[in-house]
């Protein structure tokens, strides 16, 4: 007798409400066990594989590669206590894991999937036709949620597999707008919408959703709803005022311009793009530079390498004249909570660092970096720029930065006015180190130069605190003996 459970999309922390289906890692008849990753799915964080905290047999999976889902959108269904072919049971039949996400939260089980097929059963969503469930199953398996705003790319690609009663439904067409006119059907009822993006959309733009006749199933209430509603009135108010006594509704299709290559921000890129426009709404920024001779700290790596010992890279000697840099000057190792209007001093510096990826910018972060010497950071860069690269970083990997130092001397530009990495206060910014015309003791000689910019929030400090430590900064560049005194 088997009981078939179903398992949703989890809570992926970080504030993170929906995620894209990457990679399937089970089919439907599947035998899986407690805790084994049966999906990878992309966030606006990284590539994590999602564990199953079931064990039993894979009876029907939902959305294709591609789809993204809502946290609370069924995954999959698993028939537990069901048995294997000879009459041997499921491993780890009916056992539960708390595990949410590999590499977030607890560790997944390290033993390799098992892939065995109990029927003959070719599609998705066959599942019952596969491994024959127990009577009343299908009744008792929990109701799943309506599709939200984030799953919009289902009207354009229709699921490629036959989906099971209880699926999601294809939510209405993109160029079905919502109707703001009509009065709602249930005024004093709950609002039909269950994204927490659309509802601070709506709050923040002063839309009534009460008003509002969703597109997407059973009328609920999508992001594109909301969104025409606010073209609808941006283009009343931008017509003349004898066209405006007779408004046209406002379609997606008719505010869009012809022609283009329309690039969705989703995923990495979405979360960046979301990031700094937060960041230039939120923080007064303002930016000082300066030149630094570099020629000794080149030739102190130099010197250090030659020793025989492992390599150690410029980065982390820029992070730890940061990290020394930050300890006299503590107001930039901070962050401001607005809602108490206070400034929130940090005890540890975790640093950062800008990261360019085939998937877009990421910044991974390096913890307690005030604690390691430049060997240790040496090591912790690669290897975070190493999973970088492969999109291997966890949720953990990319949160919690109090502190950001950006190479974008690697691109070969000389300067840059950084955006503060919201929601810390500041950001050292360094260029390409080249040779340069630079007065030296007296004399003009060529030395390798670096310019230096600082970018950080005037809420935190003034220009004082700001330039004593980018001039710091520069010493230490310039002279790396300034170094042994924080040693």
């Amino acid at each position: 007798m088997a009981q078939v459970l179903e398992f949703k999309l989890p809570d992926l922390g970080e504030g993170l409400t929906e995620a894209e289906i990457v990679r399937w890692l089970v089919d439907v008849g599947d035998v899986v066990a407690v805790d084994q990753p049966v999906v990878e799915v992309e966030t606006a964080k990284a590539m994590v594989e999602v564990p199953c905290p079931y064990g039993g047999v894979v009876t029907a999976r939902f959305g294709e590669e591609g789809t993204e889902l809502p946290v609370g959108a069924p995954l999959i269904t698993v028939a537990v206590g069901s048995a294997e072919p000879g009459g041997e049971p499921a491993e780890a039949a009916g056992e539960e894991s708390g595990n949410v996400l590999v590499g977030y939260g607890t560790r997944a089980s390290s033993g390799r999937r098992r892939r065995v097929r109990t029927g003959t059963g070719a599609g998705i969503g066959a599942g019952p036709k596969n491994v024959p469930a127990a009577d009343g199953a299908q009744e008792t398996r929990p109701a799943p949620l309506p599709r939200t705003d984030a799953s919009r790319t289902d009207a354009r690609r229709p699921p490629a597999f036959p989906v099971a009663s209880h699926a999601f439904a294809p939510s209405a067409p993109e160029g079905t707008p919502a109707r703001a006119d009509a009065p709602p059907t249930h005024p004093d009822g709950p609002v039909a919408v269950i994204s927490p993006l659309v509802r601070r959309m709506a709050r923040d733009n002063g839309v009534d959703l009460r008003t509002l006749h969703g597109s997407g199933p059973d009328g609920l209430i999508l992001r594109a709803d909301v969104e025409d509603v606010l073209r609808a009135r941006a283009a009343v108010q931008d017509r003349p005022a004898a066209a405006r006594a007779t408004p046209a509704p406002a379609t997606r299709a008719a505010a869009a311009p012809p022609g283009g290559l329309r690039i969705p921000l989703k995923g990495v890129r979405g979360a960046v793009a979301d990031k700094l426009a937060r960041s230039r709404r939120e923080i007064p920024d303002a930016t000082c530079w300066v030149d630094a001779d570099a020629t000794e700290l080149m030739r102190a790596r130099a010197a250090m390498n030659a020793a025989g010992a492992p390599k150690i890279s410029l980065l982390a000697l820029l992070a730890r004249i940061c990290t020394a840099a930050l300890a006299r000057y503590p107001e930039l190792n901070s962050s401001v909570d607005t809602e108490a209007r206070e400034i929130v001093q940090l005890d540890q510096v975790h640093l950062g660092f800008a990261a360019q990826t085939p998937r877009g910018l990421v910044v991974p972060v390096v913890r307690d970096a005030h604690a390691r010497d430049a060997e240790g950071l040496t090591g912790e860069f690669a290897r975070l720029t190493e999973l970088a690269r492969e999109g291997t970083l966890t949720p953990a990997d990319l949160t919690g930065g109090t502190f950001t130092l950006n190479n974008y001397g690697v691109f070969g530009v000389d300067g840059s006015t950084p955006i503060v990495n919201h929601p810390e206060a500041a950001m050292l910014g360094v260029g390409r180190i080249v040779p340069k015309p630079w007065v030296h003791e007296g004399e003009l000689a060529v030395r390798q130069v670096v310019q230096l910019s600082l970018t950080f929030d005037h809420r935190v400090c003034d220009g004082g605190t700001a330039g004593g430590f980018l001039r710091y900064v520069a010493d230490c560049v310039e002279q790396p003996a300034v170094l042994l005194r924080t040693l």
